[in-house]
């Protein structure tokens, strides 16, 4: 008798379900929550971090939800869901440092915990297109300050570098209490990820090459760097980025994969 009021249940349950589009009467009742995502990526820009990661292969997976937080062990806050595998956000400052994770949730609203993926990154400041002279035929546009991103004299005291055409062999120039360093060819200004500990230019040049990336160690203890993309007798062209964060090496993005607690960290869902 038990058993056959167990079955009428049960098929009574699966022709209730099924009106309401659920075809597996156990799918109802599924607690188990997908696997935190991996490969999570962040590309840090100009007041914006670009995120993406690997989809989840779980059939029943709903979206990600995106947590920030300002270390690693802090409360990570709920920053925005995304539909699919990459998010952009544009609550950062320039300067600051933030940790991210993501998380996968189902159509039941299990959610997996934070990614395992350790990751963060410092926004900074970026320009595009900037030119300066050959400070020779033009010392007073022959010069650049990143502490204003302006173009200024090779000689006045926020110069960072200047442009010189010696004898047509290119140079970008820094003075004494700088330091410049030639990374190689680039395909972009985001290659070059974090500035260098050493092998800063003893003449204290770099031959200007097209395609080229230079990191530059401020006198006030920042980093920055420069990509040219074109040169002529009398200028060059470059793209830059910025580190605001005093002493901080990262121009690009920074992350590591490390084990987090089975147990959720500290989370504020807005």
């Amino acid at each position: 008798m038990k058993t056959t009021i167990k079955i009428f249940l049960l098929a009574f349950l699966t022709l209730v379900l099924s009106s309401c589009g659920v075809n597996d009467p156990f799918e109802f009742f599924d607690t188990t929550p997908p696997a935190p995502p991996t490969g999570i990526v962040v590309l840090n820009g100009d007041e914006r971090v670009d995120l993406s990661w690997l989809q989840n292969r779980e059939d029943d997976v709903a979206g990600y939800n995106i947590y920030s937080s300002f270390s690693y062990n802090g409360r990570y806050t709920l920053i925005g869901p995304s539909d699919d595998n990459y998010f952009v956000d544009f609550g950062v400052s320039n300067g600051s440092t933030y940790y991210y994770a993501v998380t996968a949730y189902d159509y039941n609203g299990n959610e997996s915990d934070l990614s395992y993926d350790v990751i963060y990154t410092t926004p900074r400041p970026e320009g595009y297109n900037q030119s300066i002279f050959d400070y020779r035929n033009f010392p007073n546009n022959s010069g650049y300050t990143f502490n204003s991103y302006s173009v200024v004299s090779f000689d006045d005291d926020a110069a960072d570098f200047f442009f010189e055409n010696y004898n047509g062999t290119f140079y970008l120039d820094v003075w004494d209490d700088t330091d410049i360093q030639d990374m190689g060819r680039t395909i972009d200004i985001y290659d070059v990820s974090v500035a260098p500990i050493n092998g800063w230019s003893t003449t204290k040049d770099a031959i200007a090459i097209e395609g080229h990336t230079y990191v530059l160690w401020t006198w006030d203890n920042h980093f920055a760097k420069v990509r040219i993309s074109s040169i002529t007798n009398d200028r060059i062209t470059f793209d830059w980025a910025f580190q605001l964060d005093e002493g901080n090496p990262l121009l690009k993005t920074k992350s590591i994969t490390k084990k987090r607690n089975s147990i959720k960290r500290n989370t504020i869902r807005k």
